[in-house]
């Protein structure tokens, strides 16, 4: 868990400096180094779920039970 929270906190500093060196902007950096990390998950959730109905249409394609 204390990596999971590391990588969280490398992931918000990268997204808050990326932003700030880009725009100048503290609230801007701070603003997608709170929303960007949320967004991520949501996708990430998303992409998962795909991913496990292509590996069971897969499963099924190749199941000679099914056959």
């Amino acid at each position: 868990m204390i990596k999971t929270f590391s990588f969280a906190l490398v992931h918000i500093t990268v997204a808050f400096t990326v932003v700030y060196l880009m725009t100048g902007s503290i609230l801007a950096g701070g603003l997608v180094a709170l929303v960007e990390p949320v967004c991520n998950t949501l996708a990430y959730h998303v992409h998962e779920k795909i991913w496990t109905a292509i590996r069971q249409r897969r499963q099924r394609v190749s199941d000679p039970l099914y056959a």
